[in-house]
């Protein structure tokens, strides 16, 4: 058959529709002796062939055969059921990319969110596994302090203005980030006030309890996930927040350097039709 006419696979109720070139990459898999009529538990039947095996796990398998490229979704947890396919179907390069240490056993990300409240202020101290996500949080927290304008010819009959000077959150080392809003007194008759922006939210909040919450909403954008949270102090009721994220390769990529109809596994000979 042409590699440009098209099959019809029924996998598990679900219906694909590909040419028999992209099934066929790989001489040596079992779909190839699908399509070739050379293993007799799978027959076209009403122009479809019938593969009692899981059809959403094969979306996965043909995206391969299509991109020789392995992209799976970050949330995507069943690699010893993909793995059981590719291994059932004989496709023994995506056996290899599933293989691979850094695709079976991510690393999660971890952050810690400590949060201290008292009185009118708000202190915040974020630890992170990864340097990179501190430094992400870093360039979207912006402090911002009230300071009085300079003197102009009407400050005697008026108030002093106030003008807001922007700031980045402390950083103590690669690993932690320490911030505080809130109000508190700069002289026995001003109060200062600072004020905390989380980007692309534009607002500026002085408020503890909402800063906590946007900061916990750009974490959850971020792809983390709360984990778990508890009082770390009873005296001071300071709460600690724990968040986890498992990011892994958006896409691994077959070797270019072998081609497809030699693309076996070391140790496996090809089988004798």
């Amino acid at each position: 058959m042409s590699g440009q006419k098209l099959v019809t696979l029924n996998v598990g109720g679900k219906i694909f529709t590909t040419r028999f070139s992209t099934i066929k990459q790989f001489p040596t898999s079992r779909l190839t002796r699908m399509l070739d009529g050379r293993d007799q538990e799978f027959k076209m039947d009403g122009g479809q062939i019938f593969v009692d095996r899981d059809g959403v796990l094969f979306s996965f398998i043909l995206d391969f055969l299509r991109t020789q490229r392995l992209i799976l979704p970050p949330d995507f947890s069943d690699y010893l059921r993909l793995q059981r396919e590719a291994l059932f179907y004989e496709l023994d390069p995506l056996v290899d990319l599933l293989n691979q240490e850094l695709l079976l056993q991510p690393r999660p990300a971890l952050v810690q969110v400590y949060f201290l409240s008292r009185n009118t202020q708000a202190f915040f101290r974020v630890f992170g596994s990864c340097s990179k996500t501190i430094e992400m949080l870093t360039g979207r927290i912006t402090v911002f302090i009230e300071q009085p304008s300079a003197p102009t010819w009407s400050s005697n009959c008026c108030p002093p203005q106030m003008t807001l000077l922007p700031l980045p959150p402390q950083r103590p080392s690669y690993h932690d980030l320490v911030f505080q809003c809130g109000s508190d007194s700069v002289t026995d008759n001003q109060t200062g006030v600072r004020y905390v922006s989380i980007k692309p939210d534009s607002r500026k909040l002085a408020n503890g309890t909402n800063v906590l919450g946007l900061l916990i909403d750009t974490l959850l954008m971020e792809g983390f996930h709360l984990v778990g949270n508890r009082t770390v102090s009873s005296e001071d009721k300071t709460e600690c927040y724990s968040f986890e994220r498992i990011k892994r390769p958006e896409a691994l990529a077959m070797n270019k350097t072998v081609k497809p109809e030699a693309a076996i596994m070391p140790g496996q000979s090809q089988k004798k039709k």
